[in-house]
């Protein structure tokens, strides 16, 4: 029964008026079905404005903002700025014994790993340390993640030292390398900053998933390679990074430049590493164990050297990790001469593989606790602490997987367990760093090389395999490319495979030939659905993608090759003639000048053949675009259907009264 209006719903006469005022955008429902609405017209300005509004501002930032006093305004601003005002109120004594916990063990962790990928990244140990204390700390107050334990990283040292090397040479010129990487550090933060208070985060999601596993499976083993300098205690060592160089650079030094003392110390200890990181795994209990090993090991190690006195007998180690906290530093960034372009080129390659790492484990562990982070804010909080950081002496820092993993089995409830660590490692920077000074580069490279070895992803890799060839493509090429040239080139090769992967798809779109599921009046892809059957008389094709300028002609041409591979299979099977070409433009989301071009170009083809073109469902982008260029007239608007269903019915009534 429809309601009436005096029971609160819509009466006879309301309807009638709406039904009215709709049947001018042809919405009201005829005896075959309901015909294609046409959208009302919109101002130029206001696609403008929408376009702009879903392209940067997606989720709507401004909606806790609407209806509120003007203090409570200015709160809520601050609070996006610095999360920490709004956690914070609800902080208590439990959660703090999470985090105290949570930060002793990722301290433990991260200690003798900042000291390793300084050396990575060819600069002085304590620089390390200073890039776990200062950007921690601004994080804590503008990161939006729970989770995340910042800090440098073995991939963004590996590809610092190596541009950075390639401009300047650290043995030779230390204060200007060092000046250089502080640069390229400052631009590091200023791009991450930039593309997080423009809202342009999705510019990183152009290096594909697939990509990614490849080029950190790479860079695991170029790292790991780098590492048999301190693991078999050779002096002189390519500054190549390719695995060619490296080996022969190994093999070269065989006879002459391998130590048995240095080979014993790091094949131990990397055995007690990975059997620590195994037992870590098997029991997630026992995370702990893994978690304390390096600092373990770099305790041993270190009173081992010095009571044997082992680098008399050529054992490399640390020597001086210079004491205090971080030095102030922006008076050392190049902000004139031939330098400050050099450190912008490389900053912003360092940061924004730092931000695709940083953003992806982020969400990873906001998954896992259903919760949400802000991917703008996000940035804006890694480029402010590298900006921060590059003033004080520090290096790009970024989230990293392995502490990150720690900090979330050591059960961590807020970024407060990223001051813990920056507070230890204060106090380590203070007051017992001389300690390290007997410290074997060995075991360094030992910690480093079991650390990286988690990069390699080889489960994921078989899966992109199962599931996109292309994809798998794009994974080998970044991992040979790193491997076999260079980190830059790794990079460079990741991006471009995925960016030909999306030129692939947009320049060439799927296309498929629809037929009817027995005894319903459901149109699928025939390859898909292979009991569905044709309908005679008619060629039902499906376009699935939007039809541009870069597509257009490849989607006429293909419909064209559809229709004759049916006509000579009609042929040969002496079937009836295909009269209608129904196009299902269901997922056709957008179309322009060209794809409209190429729609008239196919029913200039058509006609010569009598055969006539009937549209399928089209969008209202589309609809619109086509009544505006005048094709709805050109066709005929009794040739648009809201349904495949419906088109087939007006003309092959035959076949749906047999359903």
């Amino acid at each position: 029964m429809p309601r009436t209006v005096s029971d609160g719903g819509e009466g006879f006469d309301d309807i009638a008026s709406r039904s009215s005022s709709h049947r001018r955008m042809d919405s009201i429902q005829h005896g075959h079905g309901y015909k294609v609405g046409f959208p009302p017209k919109r101002s130029l300005l206001a696609e403008f404005s929408d376009a702009v509004k879903e392209t940067f501002f997606a989720d709507d930032p401004l909606r806790e903002y609407k209806d509120l006093p003007k203090s409570k305004k200015i709160w809520l601003g601050l609070q996006h700025v610095f999360p920490v005002l709004g956690w914070s109120r609800d902080y208590t004594l439990g959660k703090f014994k999470g985090d105290l916990i949570a930060g002793l063990t990722i301290a433990s962790l991260c200690i003798p790993q900042d000291i390793g990928y300084s050396k990575l990244a060819s600069l002085p140990p304590q620089v390390g340390l200073y890039s776990s204390f200062v950007p921690p700390l601004i994080y804590a107050a503008m990161g939006s993640s729970r989770d995340i334990a910042i800090g440098p990283v073995a991939v963004v040292s590996l590809l610092l030292g190596t541009l950075l090397q390639n401009e300047i040479d650290p043995k030779t010129h230390p204060l200007e390398y060092s000046r250089l990487a502080f640069t390229a550090t400052f631009f590091a933060g200023v791009t991450q900053a930039a593309l997080g208070f423009f809202r342009l985060g999705f510019i990183i999601e152009f290096l594909s998933h697939a990509a990614i596993i490849g080029f950190m499976a790479g860079a695991a083993v170029t790292i790991a390679l780098q590492q048999l300098k301190g693991f078999l205690g050779i002096a002189n060592f390519t500054k190549k990074t390719d695995i060619v160089s490296v080996m022969e650079s190994v093999w070269g030094n065989v006879h002459h430049g391998w130590n048995w003392q240095t080979i014993l110390i790091g094949a131990s200890f990397l055995a007690f590493l990975l059997v620590a990181k195994y037992i870590g795994k098997k029991n997630k209990k026992l995370f702990w164990v893994s978690a304390i090993a390096p600092l373990i090991s770099v305790i041993i190690s270190t009173f081992f050297v010095y009571i044997t006195r082992a680098d008399k007998h050529g054992v490399s180690i640390v020597k001086n990790i210079k004491k205090g906290i971080n030095p102030p530093s922006a008076s050392l960034i190049y902000f004139t001469g031939p330098y400050l372009a050099t450190g912008f080129k490389i900053g912003a390659v360092a940061g924004m593989i730092g931000l695709t790492e940083a953003i992806a484990i982020g969400r990873t562990f906001a998954a896992l606790k259903d919760y949400q982070i802000d991917g703008n804010k996000e940035m804006v909080a890694l480029g402010t602490m590298n900006i921060v950081g590059s003033m004080t002496s520090c290096y790009v820092a970024t989230g990293s997987f392995s502490r990150s993993a720690v900090n979330y089995m050591a059960g961590c409830k807020t970024a407060v367990s990223n001051v813990v660590m920056s507070i230890v490692v204060m106090l380590t920077l203070l007051l017992i760093t001389p300690l390290f000074k007997y410290t074997p580069n060995a075991i360094l490279s030992s910690i480093i090389i079991s650390a990286v070895l988690g990069l390699i992803d080889y489960q994921s890799a078989y899966l992109i395999w199962k599931v996109d060839k292309l994809d798998f493509l794009a994974c080998l090429g970044a991992f040979f490319g790193v491997v076999f040239s260079s980190v830059e080139y790794g990079l460079l090769i990741a991006v471009a495979i995925s960016l030909f992967k999306i030129l692939l798809q947009v320049t060439r779109p799927r296309t498929a030939l629809l037929g009817n599921l027995p005894r319903t009046t459901i149109y699928r892809n025939v390859e898909q659905y292979p009991d569905a059957t044709k309908v005679p008389g008619v060629l039902i094709v499906r376009v699935d993608s939007a039809i541009y300028f870069t597509n257009s002609n490849y989607v006429k041409e293909r419909i064209l090759r559809w229709l004759r591979d049916e006509e000579e299979q009609q042929q040969d099977q002496k079937l009836s003639k295909i009269e209608f070409l129904i196009v299902e433009l269901s997922p056709v989301i957008d179309i322009d000048t060209s794809g409209i071009h190429a729609l008239e170009e196919l029913l200039k083809a058509l006609e010569k053949r009598k055969i006539q073109l009937v549209l399928a469902n089209p969008g209202p982008a589309v609809i619109q675009k086509l009544r505006a260029a005048k094709f709805t007239d050109l066709i005929g608007e009794d040739k648009i259907f809201l349904t495949v269903g419906d088109a087939v019915k007006k003309f092959a009534p035959k076949v749906v009264d047999n359903v």
